[in-house]
């Protein structure tokens, strides 16, 4: 398989939710940044080759081959970061970039040993489940912290939003998986956050709080 048809069957399964369901050929276009009419030429490409089921007008979605396909290549991505992170002391923000070049590595030998040597880990840096190398996975229990009531306390498990300038934003604010929050009060106009961090108060916007994911004690 090409590196363009290995990201177009990753991002299917994601834009899907998890494989689950079937995607239009315009969220793919918009999110791969490309025209309809290549997305189109690919996904034939794909069903020709037994990955992905389409037809006209009714979305794309994954085969079972497709599926393990793309759990695989995920599976490597997710994993090449949490090598880059605590073998290579790269920062969370940095590592989606190399990961998008190492994760069409072919050797599954590689990905074996470097699983092991990692000792197996569950979650990526930024909370997301890493498939085993059968393509089971767990998600976490989590919401939005903007959808939380006041007095929520939980603890920050993942981010919606990848992004460098988000995860950026979030080191300069001591803001990091793991952390303790809580919500104090949430401003009527905006919708914006008071909250605590491991105890430090500080003050969120709407956007921020839609991009954190937490999970509250009593989950």
């Amino acid at each position: 398989m090409t590196h363009s048809e290995e990201n177009y069957l990753k991002t299917i399964f994601h834009l899907g939710r998890n494989g689950k369901g079937p995607v239009s050929t315009n969220a793919i276009a918009e999110q791969m940044e490309t025209k309809p009419s290549s997305v189109t030429d690919m996904v034939k490409k794909l069903s020709d080759k037994g990955l992905v089921n389409y037809k006209k007008y009714q979305g794309v979605s994954l085969t079972p081959v497709g599926t393990k396909t793309a759990l695989s290549i995920i599976r490597k991505h997710r994993l090449w970061e949490v090598f880059l992170v605590k073998k290579l002391h790269f920062t969370w923000d940095e590592v989606h970039e190399v990961a998008e070049q190492l994760e069409h590595i072919k050797s599954e030998k590689l990905i074996d040993q470097l699983d092991e040597l990692l000792e197996f880990p569950k979650f990526d840096p930024h909370g997301d489940p890493i498939p085993t190398k059968n393509g089971e996975f767990t998600e976490p229990k989590k919401q939005l912290l903007s959808q939380l009531p006041i007095s929520t306390q939980g603890v920050c498990v993942g981010v919606k939003d990848s992004s460098a300038t988000f995860l950026k934003f979030l080191d300069r604010n001591k803001i990091a998986l793991g952390n303790l929050i809580e919500i104090m009060d949430k401003e009527e106009f905006d919708d914006s956050l008071h909250i605590k961090v491991d105890g430090e108060k500080m003050h969120i916007s709407h956007q921020i709080a839609s991009n954190l994911y937490v999970k509250p004690n009593e989950l």
